[in-house]
C-alpha cells in the first residue's frame, strides 16, 4: 500500500495544529490582546498560510468551539434521536455521557474563554448557543415530548424540563474546571441519582 505524501500529511493535519496553538496563545495572552501573528508563530506557519485555514481570531474561536465544545453536543443530540423508544433510559445515557465529556481533562478552556468575551463579541456567544446549547437542548425538549406524548413522562413543559437536565451536569463542570471539584468516579450513578430525582421529584 502506497504511503501518504508527508506533505499531505502534514496540510490535513495543520487547522488542529493551529487550533491546538490558538488555545495556548489565547490561555496565555487572552483573546483581546492575542494577534494572528503569535497564533502563527505558536504553530509553526506563516501567517499567510494561517489565513488560508481562518480568516480571523474570531473564525479560530469558531473552529475551537466546533472541536472542542460542538461534540458534546452532537452526543447528546444522537443518543436522544435513537432513544426514541425508551426515552427515560435515553435520557439517563444523555446525563452519563454529558456528564462523562464536560468533565473531562481540558474540557472547559474554550466555553470559559467564550464565556469571557460573549458580551464583547456577540456574534461568538450566538455562534456556542446556536451550534452547542440549542442543539442539545433541542434534542432533550424534544425527546421529552415524545416521552409525554407516549405516556411514558408526564406532561410538562419540555423545554424548563430540558433544561432541568442539564442544569446539573453544567453546575458539575462548573465545580470540577472552574472551582477546582473532584469529577465523579461513578458518572453512571449519578446520572441515575439525577434522572431518579428528575422523574420521580422529591415529594416524599
Amino acid at each position: 500500500m502506497n504511503a501518504v505524501p508527508k506533505f499531505r500529511r502534514r496540510s490535513e493535519a495543520r487547522p488542529d495544529e493551529i487550533l491546538d496553538a490558538a488555545l495556548a496563545v489565547f490561555g496565555e495572552k487572552g483573546f483581546d490582546p492575542a494577534r494572528m501573528d503569535d497564533i502563527a508563530a505558536a504553530a509553526g506557519v506563516s501567517k499567510g498560510a494561517l489565513y488560508l485555514y481562518f480568516e480571523s481570531k474570531e473564525a479560530v474561536l469558531k473552529g475551537l468551539i466546533k472541536r472542542e465544545v460542538a461534540p458534546v453536543a452532537a452526543r447528546v443530540h444522537a443518543l436522544a434521536e435513537s432513544g426514541a423508544g425508551d426515552p427515560a433510559g435515553a435520557l439517563r445515557l444523555i446525563l452519563s455521557a454529558a456528564s462523562q465529556m464536560t468533565e473531562a481533562p481540558g474540557f472547559a478552556a474554550t466555553p470559559r474563554l467564550v464565556l469571557s468575551i460573549a458580551a464583547r463579541f456577540p456574534e461568538i456567544g450566538r455562534y456556542y448557543r446556536e451550534h452547542v446549547v440549542d442543539v442539545g437542548l433541542n434534542a432533550i425538549e424534544t425527546l421529552i415530548a415524545k416521552g409525554a406524548a407516549a405516556g411514558v413522562f408526564r406532561a410538562v413543559d419540555a423545554r424548563a424540563a430540558a433544561r432541568m437536565v442539564m442544569g446539573p451536569v453544567l453546575v458539575k463542570a462548573l465545580y470540577v474546571h472552574i472551582l477546582g471539584g473532584q469529577p465523579d468516579k461513578d458518572a453512571a450513578a449519578r446520572a441515575d441519582a439525577i434522572a431518579g430525582i428528575l422523574f420521580k421529584g422529591i415529594a416524599a
